[in-house]
């Protein structure tokens, strides 16, 4: 036992144990604060000093260093400053010149450059490392000079033995620091050679079962190399003189008989080492065990081994020295008992006992850990250790025994209960460093632990004003991480508006996340983090934006093309405009490098001239700077049909055929080579190949997948369970799909065996009181290994040294009886069959049954009563009375009746649990109704029972704020009114005084100022007018009571019956355009905006109905637009145009006249319409609008008919004019001067006046013309056009 610095233990605990057991059962705590790694928060946080670094505990150095280093770090705030004890006194660093101390460290440095010996400095050291908040303690570190001394000098007589019989040359090494190693040689600096009849024994001794004369050739030395200084000494050698009753020829020697046929007497076995029938051997935990047995005889007597009581564990016995030395590394406890060595030959045999007793110095089993309070707090600290004996347990604050400090103000906050220490209500300025010391007569332990009071403000630990960009319906979290003491409460606010966001598509963490369940785009906004405490509030804002996903819309496709074709993979990426994107092509995993042949657009990907180095599969990744997508493809290149006219490349790819010809060869106990022939790859590499097993025993016709391996392989070792008669069969697996099975290959049956594996789910319970049942899941099918599978099952009761009990049995359970009520027991299993036992499991531990509780719980009462909440008080039963495991009181509680009158409610028992084992029990009762009489009840319950029921207790909870209305129903009985109809909230929860209407108009994501409407309590329908009829309006309506306002009913206003809901779209502008009664359609909409897409519905008032949505959208234009009209270069221009082409048609018609050739009219007809309209108000021309199946050509001004007839011309007559465009696919463009460019629409309509409807604007690019359609914005219709 080694006590730190010197000092007493405590007092043993003796009957106190007991109180303590109840008291820790008892104790409730708050959880212990974790500071964060943050350096702004660990520059500032006060903390009393660590140990980080030390010296071992047996520090041995080498005598020839100059220097020796003590090491001995240590963190805290403020820095720590150190000081040394030697041997238990203050050790004065100052006055000795040769030692230093490291800056900033507790490390010591002793140095010899200039004299000394560092024999003058052995001796115990222990570190102290100190700030203003406590004393760290090193552990003591055993400072010792390694020493190699010499071997005695000593003449060693020439040693006679008669042939035959046995011998011991004894070594006797110097004592050294640390011990030597031993080794034996000749003269020769040959090494002896050992076998079974000669060997080396622990101590070193070189030990002869029997002698032979020709052991005499040659002498033998001992040798003890020193590793810590790398020497090596030599003891004097051994001169060995063999006497024989008959002469000795060296010819007649073998290994057969030793002895050249000569008559040596044999002896029975005798042991040289141990002596005598028995011995003793302690041996600590974790050690390494050695027991030997070396014996004497002849013939050489060979050493078995057992264990008294049981079987040697194999997985940890080995065997040494030709199995003359047992050795068992990092021994347990229940390695302890009587070993047997048994020595035997042809004559006899002898054996030894040696009892092994396995004692173990201190171990840790729960070490104190850093413990860090916020003010008024409470926390404990425990030291549990565990040895053999049973070590004792002190405790030290800052260095000094608890019972040695004298009694300050912050000790009444503090109790010591054995291995325990408890805090209550801490205060500031009671942080401190406790040391715990274990200890018993094989050595200590020594832990630091502090206890750190610390109040701090919240702080916000993450980035400021963070943006997140997250993909549309993915899960989202939101981080902001926080820290303050005492621990603050965090809540989330989205736009800084509304309750905190928890519930629903949100739920909040304790470690300051949001998580949105599923991101959408109106989840988009600036949320903020709040952390508050009781010494203030910090925050932070994220801001989130929602994009679209990125994806491949048209992925590249499987191909098969000719050597030297063209290949193309087609990629077509969509993603969120806001996000750029990246697209990249890679070939079986590696980047493409692009080159002459390799070619990519934006969408494709081209390879040239294709080889077959050109054959894999090929990648299309497209990548934001949040998500990315991928596709892939394969390419297949076949033989060129010109070289080979039967070759069949161009068909597609298709299943493998079956492998054929499967062979089993290499056979062994456990697994078996198959090899198969594979068939037609069908034009798609085979990429895999799938083994499957079918075996007759115990599910016979099913076939299992046994192994998969790459296509490349046709001949596999196939792993195989012991005792199963096999067959099998292959899958061949492409691009395209799975080949059919090949056929079964022979049958093959292995060997039976001992079971390998250990059965599952083991654990006890009891089903009766004074039972217990042990159950298990049993081995699988294949994994029995042989016949006759049964359970060896051991139990025995926990920490009561009792032996084992076991059973065999073939059941999976196994059921203990006359148990006591709710005892541990160790329970472990092992399988077996005839051919032998499997593993052991590891130990677990169960339990016998369960009786009902036999105390209740009394005195329950309620205080606090609040309108939802309760505090609940009772006094505790004796856990020893539970039982059982003690899972919790449990509260049996119902509504009797609710104190509003004539409301009528569900007596409906409802439970709630409470696990705490503190003295004064209390709990909170939550989500009570308000305004309500309750009555309840308390029990105690372990795992199956309850106990009696406790006294009853009746309260009432206060008035509350009432739910939400029951319903809320909108209906748009005219354009400008609503008719509101609610009805009265289910729950009350007090006497109603009446209801608020609180309504806003939305505009899109915009909402509008706030209206209010209250109403009396007997109010269920109200008539609203609305201040604008076309908007839509979102209403809020809750219930009031004198607490305050209910739970809020949110609605909007009602769609019209046949009304398409476009509000959930962004940005949506409403406009409503009133036409008289008598004007007839058409109607035409001004004020539009240029590309932009609108919705068109129909309202009659007459009918009180909407139309079917229409949807169109204008055509784009240039922002910065004017009425070019006007312009005076604008009408010279029109002119110049207009001269321009009379001059043309002039010149065509005198050239027609002549017989040119030119192209069909219809250009110019086309053109022509775009000029010549009706300037009224009335529907196209039906010559003009359409042809005879209804059709109209929008972009070139000229009917299908025209089209045609110009399809039908001559090649001469399609020629373009000179300056005019050919299209790819032959058609003559417009003009690039086309006045149909400079409108904006492509149809040419007119307003009522004759002017374009569309302004006059500059060029747009042909495409851009060409995409856009007509909006059709004059069809006819009967009443107001209504935008939305």
């Amino acid at each position: 036992m080694r006590p730190v610095g010197g000092r007493e233990m405590l007092g043993k605990v003796g009957h106190a144990a007991l109180m303590l057991l109840s008291l820790l059962l008892l104790w409730q705590e708050a959880a212990a604060i974790e500071v964060p790694l943050d350096p702004k928060i660990q520059q500032d946080l006060k903390q009393p000093p660590t140990i980080i670094k030390q010296s071992v505990k047996d520090y041995i150095v080498d005598p020839r260093d100059n220097i020796i280093i003590i090491e001995c770090e240590a963190k805290g705030n403020p820095v720590p400053t150190f000081s040394w004890r030697r041997n238990g006194r203050l050790f004065n660093i100052g006055k000795d010149p040769r030692v230093t101390m490291r800056k900033r460290s507790g490390t010591l440095e002793v140095g010899f450059h200039n004299g000394g010996r560092p024999e003058d400095y052995e001796g115990e050291y222990q570190c102290f490392a100190t700030n203003d908040l406590g004393v760290a303690l090193s552990n003591k570190i055993l400072l010792r000079v390694s020493k190699a001394p010499l071997w005695p000098k000593e003449v060693l007589a020439p040693v006679q033995v008669v042939e035959g019989s046995p011998l011991v040359l004894t070594c006797n090494p110097p004592p050294g620091l640390p011990p030597p190693l031993i080794f034996w040689m000749d003269s020769n600096m040959t090494p002896i050679h050992q076998d079974r009849r000669v060997s080396m024994g622990l101590n070193g001794d070189l030990y002869f079962s029997n002698v032979l004369v020709q052991d005499g050739q040659k002498d033998y030395s001992c040798n003890a190399r020193f590793n810590f200084t790398y020497t090596i000494q030599q003891k004097n050698p051994f001169n060995l003189k063999v006497q024989t009753t008959e002469p000795y020829n060296d010819t007649s020697y073998n290994a057969s008989d030793p002895f050249g046929g000569r008559k040596v007497a044999e002896t029975s076995p005798s042991f040289l080492t141990p002596e005598g029938s028995g011995s003793f051997k302690m041996v600590l935990r974790d050690e390494q065990l050695l027991l030997e047995c070396i014996a004497a005889g002849l013939p050489t007597p060979s050493i078995k081994w057992f264990k008294r009581g049981g079987d040697l564990p194999a997985q940890k016995v080995k065997f040494q020295n030709f199995n003359k030395t047992l050795k068992i590394l990092s021994v347990s406890e229940e390695d302890a008992g009587e070993y047997v060595c048994m020595a035997d030959n042809r004559l006899g045999s002898i054996r030894h006992s040696i009892n092994v007793q396995v004692k173990a110095a201190p171990y840790w089993l729960d070490k104190p850990t850093n413990l860090v309070l916020a003010p008024e707090e409470n926390g404990r600290l425990v030291c549990r250790a565990n040895g053999n004996p049973k070590p004792n347990i002190q405790w030290l604050m800052n260095g000094e025994p608890l019972n040695k400090i004298t009694e300050t103000p912050t000790s009444a906050n503090r109790e010591v209960l054995g291995d325990t220490i408890l805090f209550r209500g801490v205060q500031i300025g009671s942080s401190a460093v406790y040391q715990c010391n274990a200890s018993n007569q094989h050595g200590y332990l020594l832990a630091n632990a502090f206890v750190s009071v610390l109040d701090m403000a919240p702080r916000m630990l993450g980035p400021k004003n963070q943006l997140i960009k997250v993909v549309m319906n993915n899960r989202t979290f939101l981080n902001c991480p926080f820290f303050g003491s005492p621990l603050p409460e965090l809540r989330w606010f989205k736009n800084g508006q509304g309750s905190g966001l928890d519930g629903g598509q949100y739920r909040a963490y304790i470690n300051g996340t949001l998580e949105i369940k599923r991101a959408r785009k109106e989840d988009e906004g600036i949320y903020t983090c709040v952390a508050s405490n009781m010494l203030g509030n910090a925050e932070n804002q994220v801001q989130l934006e929602v994009k679209e996903p990125t994806r491949i819309i048209q992925a590249p496709t499987h191909q098969s093309v000719l050597r030297g074709s063209k290949a193309t993979f087609h990629c077509k990426v969509v993603s969120d405009p806001s996000l750029p994107t990246t697209v990249n092509w890679s070939k079986d995993g590696e980047r493409l490098d692009l080159g002459w042949r390799l070619k990519k657009d934006e969408e494709s990907l081209t390879i040239s001239s294709v080889s077959e180095n050109d054959e894999g599969i090929y990648t299309c990744t497209v990548k934001s700077e949040i998500d990315q997508d991928s596709a892939s493809a394969r390419l297949t290149v076949s033989e060129d049909a010109s070289h080979n006219p039967s070759v069949y490349s161009t068909l597609p790819p298709d299943r493998p055929d079956p492998p054929i010809d499967l062979d089993l060869s290499d056979p062994s106990a456990r697994s078996v080579r198959l090899t198969w022939i594979p068939g037609n790859d069908r034009r798609s590499p085979v990429t895999e190949f799938l083994v499957q097993f079918e075996e007759n025993r115990w599910e016979p016709g099913r076939w299992q997948n046994l192994s998969s391996y790459p296509g490349d392989l046709n001949s596999v070792i196939l792993q195989l369970a012991p005792n199963v008669n096999y067959q099998f069969r292959v899958i061949a697996i492409n691009s395209v799909g799975w080949s059919q099975p090949s056929q079964p290959s022979p049958r093959y049956k292995t060997t039976a065996a001992p079971p390998d594996a250990i059965p599952r789910d083991l654990r006890g319970w009891g089903s009766n009181k004074d039972n217990m049942e042990i159950t298990w899941e049993p081995l699988h099918d294949l994994e029995k290994n042989g016949p006759n599978l049964q359970y060896n099952v051991w139990w025995r009761r926990k920490d009561s040294g009792d032996d084992w009990t076991n059973v065999t049995t073939s059941e999976t359970k196994y059921v203990v009886r006359h148990t006591e009520t709710y005892v541990p027991y160790e329970i472990k299993i092992q399988a077996r069959n005839e051919l032998g036992s499997g593993p052991e499991s590891n130990i677990v531990i169960g339990y016998s049954g369960e009786d009902k509780p036999t105390d209740s719980p009394t005195e329950l009462r309620v205080s606090k009563v609040g309108s939802t909440r309760a505090n609940i008080h009772w006094k505790p039963v004796d856990l020893s009375s539970v039982q059982g495991e003690f899972k919790e009181y449990r509260l049996h509680y119902w509504r009797e009746s609710s104190l509003v009158p004539g409301l009528v409610v569900s007596k409906e028992k409802k439970t709630t649990g409470f696990y705490t084992t503190v003295p004064e029990p209390s709990g909170i009762l939550k989500d009570l109704v308000p305004y309500s009489k309750y009555k309840m009840f308390m029990v105690v319950a372990n795992s199956r029972f309850e106990s009696l029921p406790s006294n009853n207790v009746e309260f009432t909870t206060a008035e509350g704020v009432p739910d939400a209305p029951r319903f809320f129903r909108i209906n748009r009985r005219s354009l400008d009114t609503l008719y509101l109809e609610w009805g009265k909230p289910l729950e009350p929860n007090g006497i109603l005084i009446g209801y608020q209407l609180v309504y806003q108009r939305v505009n899109g994501s915009r909402l509008g100022p706030q209206q209010f409407e209250t109403f009396r309590p007997n109010m269920t329908d109200f008539i609203l007018r609305l201040p604008d009829r076309s908007a839509r309006y979102k209403f809020n309506l809750s219930a009031l009571t004198k607490v305050g306002m209910g739970e809020v009913y949110a609605e909007e206003s009602p769609l019209f019956s046949n009304e398409e809901n476009f509000t959930d779209a962004t940005d949506v502008v409403n406009k409503t355009v009133a036409v008289e009664k008598e004007k007839q359609p058409p109607v035409n909409l001004k004020a539009l905006i240029a590309g932009e897409k609108y919705h068109l519905r129909v309202y009659s008032q007459e009918l009180n109905s909407v139309s079917k949505s229409v949807t169109f959208k204008t055509k784009a234009a240039h922002i910065d637009q004017v009425d070019i009209a006007t312009q005076g270069w604008f009408i010279g221009l029109m002119c110049a145009i207009a001269l321009i082409i009379l001059i043309l048609l002039i010149v065509c018609f005198i050239k027609r006249s002549r017989g040119g050739k030119y192209p069909s009219s219809g250009f110019l007809t086309g053109f022509t319409k775009y000029l010549v309209r009706d300037k009224k108000d009335l529907p196209l021309d039906p010559v003009d609008q359409k042809d005879q199946d209804g059709s109209f050509d929008y972009q070139n001004g000229s009917s299908v008919r025209d089209r045609n007839e110009n399809e039908n011309s001559s090649d001469e007559d399609n020629k373009p004019l000179q300056g005019s465009q050919t299209s790819l696919d032959g058609n003559v463009k417009e003009s690039d001067d086309s006045l149909v460019d400079y409108g904006e629409g492509g149809d040419g309509q007119f307003n009522e006046d004759g002017s374009f409807i569309g302004q006059y604007t500059v060029k747009k690019d042909k495409d851009e013309t060409e995409g856009n359609e007509s909006s059709e914005a004059t069809s006819p219709v009967n009443a107001i056009y209504s935008l939305a």
